[in-house]
């Protein structure tokens, strides 16, 4: 079962509504429960929810879950004045979004749901790039970058203007990419083909042979068959993104986990409750189905207990996390 979206959705006001339909009852009375969840956020994180939410409402099918895709950024944006729930996150939260949410008193339960690794893709009948180097990219994506033609890269490459794709600067995915490959978040060039929506990004790319651009590992693998994903050379070699390489950390520097964050005043609500301890007990059967690397059993365990306990607050904000086992960061 493939979540992927496949059509286009209009990102600042698509909403995905799921759960309200039939399904089958548990045997605990789960059609008993009524209500409704909003979560909105990053398109990265998207297809995991929209698993999760599908299964849920066979289990409760009167608990109406909509799910928006306004991008990590303008998800903090709305949960930071409690108009959501729970906001998807394909980075940590940022420190100016902590206090804006904390002007507003809203807190914050932060739950790792899985590894991506963030994936450069080139059109499928590129036959010359072999795979790029970390510097390669920041000369390419740097603020103010002359490089406008393969050739400018390495000399034997087409003397061909490269067509670049990305997300917009709403995007977690943006952020990550923006601070591995030019040391600082937002640091980019303006001259590209900018999305929230990873689909328009996929048929930007599929339809233009001379493209370059970034999303995540799931979009990826859902539209291999049109699409060429290019090894990243971190300093020890080119490696490309596979569930494998991304879950070990041989993937560098691209490889991030990936989050939800939910409010505690919302999950005090039964609705919210038994959809957030779902997903937490789901999750890893459903993210590979998506595209995308399940976390290690003891993580989801940390973070089931993170939120039946209430535990706010950030681990990951503003620390550099490759390296670091996330279940280390949980249980400090």
């Amino acid at each position: 079962m493939k979540r992927i979206i496949t059509q286009l959705i209009s990102l600042s006001v698509a909403v995905l509504i799921i759960g309200c339909g039939g399904g089958n009852s548990d045997s605990s009375g789960g059609n008993a429960l009524s209500g409704y969840v909003k979560v909105d956020g990053s398109s990265t994180v998207f297809p995991i929810t929209e698993a999760v939410a599908e299964e849920f409402g066979k289990v409760h099918p009167k608990v109406r879950v909509t799910v928006g895709v306004s991008g990590t950024g303008g998800g903090f944006k709305k949960y930071a004045i409690g108009e959501i729930d729970i906001n998807d996150a394909s980075r940590p939260i940022k420190r100016k979004e902590i206090t804006k949410a904390d002007q507003n008193n809203v807190a914050f339960i932060e739950l790792p749901v899985a590894f991506d690794g963030l994936s450069v893709i080139v059109n499928k009948e590129n036959d010359w790039v072999d795979y790029l180097t970390r510097d390669e990219l920041h000369q390419i994506w740097k603020r103010g970058s002359t490089v406008n033609t393969w050739a400018d890269v390495r000399e034997e490459w087409p003397n061909e203007e490269i067509k670049l794709y990305g997300p917009g600067t709403d995007s977690g995915t943006f952020d990550y990419f923006t601070e591995a490959i030019n040391g600082k978040s937002q640091v980019c060039r303006s001259d590209f083909s900018k999305s929230e929506d990873d689909n328009v990004l996929v048929q930007g790319i599929a339809g233009d042979k001379h493209s370059l651009g970034f999303f995540g590992f799931a979009y990826y693998k859902e539209n291999k068959d049109k699409l060429k994903i290019v090894p990243i050379d971190g300093g020890d070699g080119p490696v490309a993104p596979t569930e494998t390489t991304i879950n070990n950390g041989t993937y560098q520097p691209l490889s991030r986990p990936i989050f939800i964050y939910v409010n505690p005043e919302s999950g005090k609500r039964p609705e919210v409750k038994a959809f957030v301890e779902f997903y937490m007990s789901n999750t890893k059967h459903l993210v590979s189905e998506v595209g995308y690397v399940a976390l290690p059993d003891k993580v989801y365990e940390l973070a089931l207990s993170r939120f039946q306990n209430s535990i706010t607050g950030s681990v990951f904000s503003g620390k550099n996390t490759v390296g670091v086992k996330i279940e280390n960061l949980l249980t400090e």
